[in-house]
């Protein structure tokens, strides 16, 4: 088999296409908003953590529906890619949103060190928003269903 008979059949499996779509979605989602808050547009947008909407949702919720309405909802494949599903929006959610507070924590502690110390370097202070809220993690999951019947059945 080609590199090219490969990169072709790759780009057969609809579950596949279904869920690098939605993250891209969900990305240039994020990326627009940002940009409208920032009046700038920049690419790193696309790599940023946490925000609206989420694309771990997106991406996982995506995959898992068009493995179901691919391959039967009763399937196997459906039930790994399930549950593989609520893992990643558990830990998009409650793992990260936990790292996001202590981040906060920290960020007033290194807030409290710069202002006592007087030295000319102070500490960078970390980044907070890591996790997603319920909102987030909603349209995420809406976004990855739209875009499974969308590349399954062209709709």
């Amino acid at each position: 088999m080609t590199i090219n008979e490969f990169i072709f059949l790759v780009f057969q499996n609809k579950a596949l296409l279904a869920a690098i779509l939605a993250w891209f979605v969900a990305q240039t989602i994020k990326a627009l908003v940002l940009s409208f808050k920032d009046k700038k547009f920049r690419f790193n947008f696309y790599s940023l953590p946490g925000g609206f909407p989420s694309s771990h949702s997106a991406t996982s919720i995506a995959l898992a529906v068009s493995v179901g309405l691919i391959d039967g909802f009763h399937s196997i494949s459906f039930a790994i890619a399930a549950v593989l599903s609520f893992y990643i929006i558990y830990d998009a959610r409650v793992t990260r949103g936990a790292a996001g507070k202590q981040a906060q924590s920290l960020n007033r502690l290194i807030e409290i060190l710069n202002n006592d110390t007087e030295d000319s370097e102070d500490m960078e202070k970390v980044k907070e928003v890591i996790g997603h809220s319920l909102f987030e993690i909603f349209a995420g999951g809406l976004i990855g269903i739209a875009i499974s019947f969308l590349i399954v059945y062209g709709i």
